[in-house]
């Protein structure tokens, strides 16, 4: 990379779920996974994507592999089409942006179109009440700040499980202990420090970034994560992909070779989807140096949003009254 920029139930069925063998693990028979000094498997270090790729499957893009040179056209055309919705919202940063990526995700040495890898056919398996949901426009509630999404105040960003931002500006460190796991995400400057625990805490501790507990599987690192927020249910991937409060996210972290980690994530919930689904990219080891992220700072959105709600309700008010 040369960029910069486990079985898990459905609670509620008690119906298993165990991903296929090819997309658990695919490390070389000959490829000996690192140990930390206390004799873990070893994920440790600085780790980035910079991706430009889908959630799902595309008419133009039906397959989940694709040559190197189809790759390449097909990421041009990804990027030409999100350049051009920025430039018609007068967004000056990322139709410039978008095209410094490395193309579509490597994932085992092969390019990949999509994140989804089950369902086989790459599309989310929604009952037909989320899917209209995910098709919606954003939260209605215009009256308080503290009714908008977490990420739009700030309290929350990309690191939020699962994670699905894969620019360059998303570098995530992770350290070990024998005790936890604590993954950092630049983008948010959001830490999760995990526990290796086989049961929750009580749900008076759980936080805006959810309750994760950790487990080893053989050397893969799974990590459960419940209680996520609600509100920030809906979340933005190349299309709205929906999170809900009630869901379960199983995220597993494998370091394929001493470059390549890959990151796969499980979203259970049964009320949203069908059957569980599984998406997967991988990461890649940079020496590049995590900075601060400040969003606070300068986040004029909630006003603006805010008051041009306020705006509205006037022109509202006047048009009922003539």
């Amino acid at each position: 990379m040369t960029g910069r920029f486990s079985t898990a139930c459905l609670a509620a069925g008690l119906t298993c779920f165990t991903p296929p063998a090819f997309a658990q693990t695919a490390q070389s028979a000959a490829y000996v996974v690192p140990r930390t000094s206390f004799g873990a498997p070893s994920i440790e270090g600085t780790w980035e994507a910079n991706f430009i790729f889908t959630l799902e499957a595309s008419p133009d893009a039906p397959s989940l592999t694709l040559p190197e040179r189809e790759a390449e056209a097909l990421a041009n055309k990804r990027a030409d089409q999100i350049a051009k919705i920025f430039d018609e919202q007068l967004d000056p940063e990322i139709p410039v942006n978008i095209k410094n990526t490395e193309g579509l995700p490597i994932v085992r040495g092969e390019r990949r179109t999509r994140a989804v890898v089950l369902p086989a056919d790459g599309k989310l398996p929604y009952t037909p009440e989320a899917l209209k949901e995910s098709k919606s426009g954003g939260p209605a509630n215009y009256d308080n700040y503290e009714e908008r999404p977490n990420w739009e105040r700030c309290i929350t960003n990309v690191g939020l499980p699962p994670v699905t931002f894969t620019r360059a500006s998303n570098l995530r460190r992770i350290v070990q202990t024998p005790t936890h796991v604590v993954l950092h995400t630049e983008y948010g400057d959001e830490a999760r420090v995990i526990p290796l625990a086989d049961k929750h805490r009580p749900s008076v501790l759980h936080t805006v970034l959810g309750d994760s507990i950790a487990r080893w599987e053989g050397n893969t690192l799974v990590i459960e994560t419940i209680s996520l927020p609600d509100r920030d249910r809906k979340r933005s991937f190349s299309n709205n992909m929906m999170v809900p409060g009630d869901a379960k996210v199983i995220e597993r972290l494998t370091r394929l070779s001493d470059d390549e980690l890959l990151y796969q994530f499980t979203v259970e919930d049964p009320k949203t989807y069908t059957a569980p689904w599984l998406a997967e990219y991988s990461l890649f080891r940079t020496d590049a140096p995590m900075f601060e992220h400040a969003c606070h700072e300068g986040n004029y959105s909630i006003r603006n949003i805010l008051q041009g709600a306020r705006v509205a309700d006037a022109r509202a008010k006047a048009k009922a009254t003539r």
